[in-house]
């Protein structure tokens, strides 16, 4: 199967995001133009290094590129002060130059963390993203978004660093645990709901192959990345039109905060979550009709997915808790939360002016309804 190219037009910091199986065992290749001198240095995390860290090794040292390398622990705990602050320490103890390579290896707590540590070393380090979920490659690795948690919420530390490349090899993505894969799945279905109805369509029809069929998961994750790129390349710094990639994201980082970044809640399971809200609370607010919050969650039901509050185990905080940690969000303006809504599927837009009571409301709806 070929590699598909999708570039990132954005100036003196374009770049391109190659998407296609095999590309992990031709990274020495990809990443030889880049380098100034043949030495680069990897962080990864546990996980990923004991499946796929000596492939990405000798196929650098292919190319005659000397790798050093940092496991990080799995997990979102990660993504904190603790982990950056030995990144950092641990590339500069390698002595990486300005005009240096560093690899961020792994899924998006790894490409966060890395790139944002990429970002504050000696002001600036150029790296590549080689995501290794499907969360990671039809979204962190891409638009340049690098951060950490903090004690207050999610990502509210961080910088725009875009990477120099992103290999996204399809063929990792099959020794992902099946939740994994799933959790990375509310990404990509994210892209359809928000600007693109006829991919939701496919995906309808096509997504319960992607796990076996190789040629359909390459396609879901190019076409997520095209979306993405179009959106980052118009508007990198979410002045305006990028912040429609938060759709389902300011309940997401609620409902993450709530179950302390824990396994409880894996990221893209919270989209999927916030994505069926979202939905709902767009027809409520009389935005679409019926038929848009039900396909929603028929598909992600389908799919086998999270869907409602009573799919995450253990106890939340009640309504007027959640909207509390809502208030921490980086979406929230002049005190006011914004919210990505829809006028049905692939029309997404930002609103500001959602009343508080239809959210708490929501909420509460939610939380009472019963466990399965």
């Amino acid at each position: 199967m070929a590699v598909d190219v999708v570039p990132v037009a954005l100036g003196a910091r374009s770049y391109e995001v190659r998407i296609g199986p095999g590309l992990i065992g031709r990274a020495g290749a990809e990443i030889l133009p880049l380098l100034r001198r043949r030495r680069v240095a990897i962080v990864t995390d546990e996980s990923v290094a004991g499946l796929h860290l000596s492939a990405l090794v000798a196929a650098l040292a292919a190319e005659g590129i000397a790798a050093t390398s940092l496991s990080v622990p799995a997990g979102e705990a990660t993504k904190g002060w603790p982990q950056l602050s030995r990144v950092v320490e641990w590339l500069l103890e390698e002595k990486i130059e300005r005009r240096d390579i560093v690899i961020a290896f792994g899924g998006g707590v790894v490409g966060d963390l890395v790139g944002f540590a990429a970002a504050i070393l000696r002001r600036g380090v150029r790296f590549v993203q080689i995501p290794t979920t499907l969360l990671a490659q039809v979204d962190s690795s891409v638009g340049g978004k690098t951060g950490i948690n903090t004690a207050q919420g999610k990502n509210l530390v961080g910088a725009f660093h875009q990477p120099a490349l992103v290999l996204a090899d399809t063929m990792v993505l099959e020794s992902l645990p099946a939740r994994d894969f799933l959790a990375g799945y509310g990404e990509v279905v994210k892209y359809g709901l928000l600007g693109d109805a006829a991919f939701f369509d496919w995906l309808e029809a096509n997504a319960p192959d992607l796990a076996r069929d190789a040629a359909k998961r390459q396609h879901a994750v190019r076409r997520s990345v095209e979306m993405k790129a179009g959106i980052v390349e118009r508007d990198e710094t979410e002045e305006g039109e990028r912040a429609l990639l938060n759709l389902g994201h300011t309940f997401c980082h609620a409902l993450e905060k709530a179950t302390g970044y824990s396994d409880r809640l894996l990221h893209g399971e919270g989209v999927a979550i916030g994505c069926a809200l979202a939905f709902e609370l767009s027809q409520r607010l009389g935005l679409c009709a019926q038929e848009a919050p039900s396909r929603v969650r028929a598909h992600l039901r389908a799919m086998g997915m999270k869907v409602d509050l009573s799919d995450i185990p253990g106890d939340l905080p009640g309504a007027e808790g959640l909207l509390d940690l809502m208030g921490q969000d980086k979406k929230v303006v002049d005190g006011q939360l914004r919210f990505v809504l829809a006028r049905g599927i692939g029309q997404a837009f930002v609103a500001t002016d959602v009343p508080r009571g239809a959210v708490l409301t929501l909420l509460q709806d939610a939380l009472a309804a019963p466990r399965g």
